[in-house]
């Protein structure tokens, strides 16, 4: 009965310091999101700042902004 005793007051330490440790810990900072573009010849998407802007068009290459205006 007293090992019991013994592990039930060892998980409670254990629970309150993990608690503690969580509510002093740094909040992380929020991740930053940006914008995703579909590209108008094949379709796939990518971030806005890695596409390229073609008369309001979007592309993920030179070469299918070139297809696409042939």
């Amino acid at each position: 009965m007293s090992r019991l005793l013994l592990l039930i007051a060892i998980a409670v330490v254990v629970y309150l310091l993990l608690k503690s440790y969580r509510r002093n810990a740094p909040p992380q900072d929020n991740p930053v999101t940006e914008d995703m573009v579909r590209c108008v010849h094949c379709g796939v998407h990518l971030p806005k700042s890695e596409s390229i802007l073609a008369g309001g068009r979007f592309f993920c290459c030179a070469e299918h902004r070139e297809a696409y205006r042939k």
